[in-house]
């Protein structure tokens, strides 16, 4: 089964046009706290400094807008479940497209300041089902929103990461939805029954090939916190590394996710 014909789970359009909002929200009041020396820093993310990265998250949310702004495309070309596939392609269009917007925009909280009004006066009006002609192909605005949970949660990591003390809060709609999404598109790539992953409190998915279970303890178990699930689907933490610092338990003979992860580049 490929990533296309797996069908996803549904997700509160309100809870999510808040999350995006609230979360996008928790990330400004942080960015503009910082300095010049802070905004200099470089990333986990080769080549991006702090400044590149922060301006990042604003063209993710503005694109929102600025989809909205364009003509509405005839068809859906893409599932939510294929997004996390389809990214990886545009990579250094966007790495690109991010540096020239950091170049531009000196002034952070300008920046921010209109993405948040410019999504929260178009949102107002859009109904979910509104196609958007985004990157990776066309997808109706409730499925996009869900894909800026990913952006804006992976994102308040690497911010959190590079810059000691800053400490974003996660929004928990945001964090649930993006945990989940990224725990749906292992098991399109591993469709099967026979390894259960668990996410607590978010996502329980089924996923492997072999004997499925029906009852009872699952014979192959992966567990982990959100988080460093979150870090293992994007590539920001190895398998083998997680498993050596206790982040993730795994028993099984296939429970040993190495060879899927990460899911997106």
């Amino acid at each position: 089964m490929s990533p296309a014909k797996k069908r996803a789970r549904t997700y509160d359009p309100a809870k999510i046009r808040t999350a995006v909002l609230t979360q996008f929200g928790n990330v400004r009041q942080a960015v503009r706290t910082l300095t010049d020396d802070r905004l200099a820093l470089p990333t986990r993310l080769a080549g991006w400094t702090v400044r590149d990265l922060a301006a990042h998250v604003a063209m993710g949310v503005e694109s929102v807008s600025r989809n909205l702004d364009r003509d509405e495309p005839a068809k859906v070309e893409l599932t939510l479940l294929d997004w996390p596939f389809a990214t990886a392609a545009r990579a250094d269009d966007i790495a690109g497209d991010t540096r020239e917007l950091s170049a531009a925009h000196p002034d952070l909280d300008a920046l921010y300041a209109r993405t948040e009004e410019r999504l929260t006066h178009r949102l107002a009006k859009a109904p979910g089902d509104r196609l958007l002609a985004a990157r990776t192909g066309a997808m109706t605005l409730a499925d996009y929103l869900v894909t800026r949970t990913v952006e804006l949660v992976v994102h308040t990591d690497d911010l959190n990461a590079a810059v000691p003390g800053l400490d974003i809060p996660y929004d928990r709609q945001a964090l649930a939805a993006c945990t989940r999404l990224l725990a749906d598109a292992l098991a399109a790539r591993a469709p099967g029954g026979s390894t259960e992953v668990r996410i607590p409190p978010y996502a329980v998915v089924q996923c492997v090939e072999g004997p499925r279970h029906t009852r009872g303890t699952p014979p192959n178990v992966v567990e982990t916190d959100p988080m460093t699930w979150i870090r293992l689907a994007t590539g920001r933490l190895r398998w083998r590394d997680a498993l050596a610092q206790a982040r993730v338990s795994a028993s099984g003979e296939r429970a040993d996710l190495g060879g899927l992860l990460p899911l997106m580049g």
